[in-house]
């Protein structure tokens, strides 16, 4: 983000951005899950901060077959919630159900059009990948003292609700921050990431693809046309 080499073999770093590799984790399986996982497992985090548990009930992921959104179903499903994968691709599901969801919805239910303030409740909590209404709709129909996680703004940074979904129900918003998480934290999360939260199917949310192909998988990624993570291997 602040230094030129997205796709370099090398790069030259202050040596307080390195965080050191986990045992557990191969060099190849840091790159796949890369911030994807980490954000993922950050929202996570401070969902459970705030109370969140699996016996409160299930967890939407919004965005799912997205690179961060896979890996936020994946890990919630490790660490033993149940996941319901919303997304705007039907054809997605059955990926989306191998990778740890429970059950898939359409992006449509998770976007409200009423302007009620407060819906019944429809999950303990969520991560979502969206924003705008999506977001929205996600805080009416969170259950009490659940807990919503912002890590992204697919269709809109607006945010349009009332106050009524956190001082009737007690919902948190939560913001995921990933960039400037303090180093104590961010060491936290990768090692949960090697552990409790190790993923045992991330072969099937990586593509692999040489470096003369990275400029037509990044117009792909722009416009939703890919799933998972996309890897660059230099020597292919």
């Amino acid at each position: 983000m602040n230094t030129p080499g997205g796709c370099a073999e090398y790069i030259s770093v202050p040596a307080s951005w390195v965080v050191p590799l986990p045992a557990g984790i191969s060099l190849k399986d840091s790159m796949v899950m890369g911030t994807a996982a980490y954000t993922a497992g950050l929202a996570l985090y401070k969902m459970e901060l705030s109370g969140q548990t699996p016996e409160m009930g299930e967890i939407v992921v919004t965005g799912a077959t997205g690179g961060v959104g896979s890996m936020a179903v994946a890990i919630l499903a490790k660490a033993g919630y149940n996941v319901v994968a919303s997304t705007g691709k039907k054809d997605k599901y059955f990926y989306l159900l191998e990778i740890g969801a429970k059950k898939c919805i359409s992006r449509e239910e998770v976007d409200d059009k009423s302007d009620k303030p407060l819906l019944a409740s429809k999950w303990a909590g969520a991560i979502d990948n969206v924003g705008g209404n999506t977001l929205a709709t996600l805080l009416k129909t969170c259950g009490r003292n659940g807990n919503v996680a912002s890590i992204g703004l697919v269709d809109s940074a607006e945010l349009t609700t009332t106050v009524y979904p956190f001082i009737l129900n007690g919902v948190n918003l939560l913001g995921i921050d990933s960039a400037q998480t303090p180093a104590d934290i961010r060491l936290k999360i990768w090692e949960k990431l090697a552990t409790d939260w190790k993923l045992d199917n991330i072969k099937d949310m990586q593509t692999i693809i040489g470096l003369d192909d990275a400029s037509h998988y990044l117009n792909k990624i722009l416009k939703g046309k890919t799933i998972g993570r996309v890897i660059v291997d230099l020597n292919i």
